[in-house]
């Protein structure tokens, strides 16, 4: 390990991507980025220099800084480390690979690896990106690339769209087309728009099924408030207060917590404790009474909150800097965001623990690094292998039945390894046979390469 990283991990990284590339023809049209956490036991005690650190380059010299950070894995509780990976649309194919700090934030390097990405493999390819790249200083840094990404809607000018616009209405000679696309609960509409000194296109999109289900969860939200906001009202109504300001310094507090609806105060009762005037009954003395106050408040919904989340719901903003004679028809920006879910596939595999690859068990971590890349490699090789057998099941029209028994053209190279695991080698009187190998896992075998039907055939 320590020899490999030694000899430099991205240089390999790339040489073994370049390669696949030429062989296997991919299609690098879009590569989609993206980044995970990986949680890692122990202490991993190192002194950073931070003046250093910040003159480093995006790919680093220096071993990564083990450290707490956001956790993708729910655990805050331990240090980590971050695995941005770009991969391409065409076979979810790992093309880029960079590890990071563990509290390194997608937004301060997104930029910056897409910059590095381009300098080492060159080639016209779309961007393809999470929210986390929408920034000015972002977009300033990729101006010369194309890209897609997310609109973040803490951006004013997004707030107001989604507020105010309204998505065209699907024509009948198009809802036939969307269906084709598998688009036909979304609706759009394209504004022209200039951010950060960039010319946009920005795609107001509203998903139906995305509406139905924040519409749930709002419903839901406002229900669990209205229990909470219950508990809080008795509690302000019944308590004393030496002050008018203290009641409505306490009444602040508990709106801080509410979203949806807000306690009101009606009336501020000025009256004397209960506590204090039995006290009175029972001795001579006379003393004067001590003044409190109680307040009296009632429960309202904030309306204007309630109606921006109501028409919030189910619309989301895509940006691309594909305009004029570059420009992308909308349902092909869709399409291709959707897709985003490529660099999520391949985090899943890298993180099954039925491939026993989401475990580390080194200390340095120029070894975590080093394994971090050869997993990296393992998944190209997997990806590299379904998209191979996808290909093959596209050329013949011929299906194989999935885990619950359905035709697929699409199957997992992880299911084609399960399909296998029933064929035994055995020595009868002398003779040598294969069991178990039925119709169907020979017509797998004759889309696989000779190297692997050999030990079956």
């Amino acid at each position: 390990m320590d020899e490999l990283y030694k000899y430099g991990l991205n240089d390999i990284f790339i040489e073994v991507v370049l390669e696949v590339i030429k062989k296997f023809k991919i299609d690098l049209k879009y590569s989609h980025l993206d980044s995970t956490s990986f949680h890692l036991d122990g202490e991993y005690k190192r002194e950073e220099d931070k003046e250093k650190q910040e003159e480093e380059k995006i790919i680093k010299e220096r071993p990564i800084f083990i450290k707490k950070g956001y956790s993708r894995d729910h655990r805050p509780d331990l240090k980590q480390c971050v695995l941005d990976l770009i991969t391409s649309q065409d076979g979810d194919i790992p093309l880029f690979v960079r590890v990071g700090d563990g509290n390194e934030s997608d937004k301060a390097v997104f930029g910056k690896v897409l910059v590095e990405f381009k300098k080492q493999i060159k080639f016209d390819s779309i961007m393809v990106c999470d929210s986390a790249l929408y920034g000015q200083e972002n977009l300033q840094l990729i101006q010369h690339l194309k890209w897609i990404t997310r609109v973040p809607m803490t951006i004013k000018k997004a707030k107001e769209l989604v507020q105010n616009i309204e998505v065209e209405e699907v024509k009948d000679e198009d809802k036939e087309k969307r269906s084709d696309l598998n688009l036909e609960s979304y609706t759009w509409k394209e504004e022209i728009v200039t951010y950060g000194g960039i010319k946009q296109t920005w795609l107001i999109v509203l998903s139906e099924k995305r509406q139905k289900s924040d519409l749930e969860k709002l419903e839901k939200q406002l229900s669990q408030e209205e229990k909470k906001s219950q508990k809080f009202l008795k509690e302000i109504q019944s308590e004393e207060f030496e002050h008018p300001q203290a009641a409505r310094y306490k009444l602040k507090a508990i709106n801080k917590k509410l979203r949806l609806l807000e306690i009101k105060e009606v009336e501020l009762i000025e009256t004397y404790s209960k506590k204090k005037e039995k006290i009175y009954k029972m001795i001579s003395l006379i003393i004067k009474k001590e003044k409190i106050y109680k307040m009296i408040s009632l429960i309202i919904k904030k309306d204007e909150e309630i109606s921006r989340k109501t028409k919030e719901a189910g619309k989301f903003i895509l940006a691309t800097n594909l305009v004029e004679e570059n420009k992308l028809e909308a349902s092909e920006i869709l399409i291709t965001y959707k897709n985003q879910q490529s660099t999520e596939r391949g985090f899943r595999f890298l993180k099954d623990p039925l491939f026993f690859t989401d475990s580390f068990f080194v200390e340095k971590p120029e070894r975590i690094e080093t394994m971090l890349f050869l997993m990296s490699l393992c998944l190209l090789i997997y990806n590299l292998g379904q998209r191979e057998l996808r290909n093959c099941l596209k050329r013949v029209k011929k299906g194989i039945n999935n885990q619950v028994g359905k035709v697929t053209l699409r199957p997992t190279l992880r299911w084609i390894f399960q399909c296998f695991q029933g064929i035994h080698y055995v020595i009868l009187n002398g003779v040598k046979q294969i069991v178990n190998l039925t119709e169907e896992r020979r017509f797998i075998l004759s889309l696989l390469p000779a190297s692997c039907q050999r030990y079956y055939l």
